[in-house]
């Protein structure tokens, strides 16, 4: 696990942008950390990266919002927001787990900790931690 440490939004951003370059299709992303750690900032980011001018936000009352991406190897970017799913057949009953199986797609959820036992093994975690102000602590597997 790499840790690195971002001293403001912009880094932040700037951090997830250069990081959506290295994804492929068919990679899951499970975001984790308090409310107001980043997990969406790191999302807009990610879909910066992938070249999305969409103002991106979190699908909190919609849970799954789906972007068309129309450079790049991955073809949709699929965000995923798990803070009002009380279980994980609630993500199952929305469809989102079709998503989790399209290798030309990249699937980010948010608070992914609290749906751990319906995603597959092969989710990479993102752990966001509030240092202090704007620094946060982003540790990337």
């Amino acid at each position: 696990m790499t840790h690195i440490v971002t001293h403001s939004e912009k880094e932040t951003l700037a951090l997830a942008k250069k990081y959506a370059k290295t994804l492929r299709g068919g990679t899951i992303l499970g975001l984790i950390g308090n409310l107001g750690a980043g997990k969406t900032v790191f999302i807009k980011g990610l879909a910066s990266g992938l070249g999305l001018k969409k103002n991106i936000t979190s699908p909190t009352f919609v849970i799954m919002k789906v972007y068309p991406v129309k450079k790049g190897k991955v073809k949709n970017f699929v965000h995923i927001d798990a803070y009002r799913i009380k279980e994980g057949r609630d993500l199952i009953a929305i469809g989102a787990q079709e998503y989790l199986n399209w290798p030309d797609t990249l699937t980010v959820i948010e608070w992914a900790d609290r749906i751990k036992k319906v995603l597959p093994e092969k989710i990479r975690f993102i752990k966001i931690k509030i240092l202090a102000g704007e620094k946060r602590k982003i540790s990337l597997n």
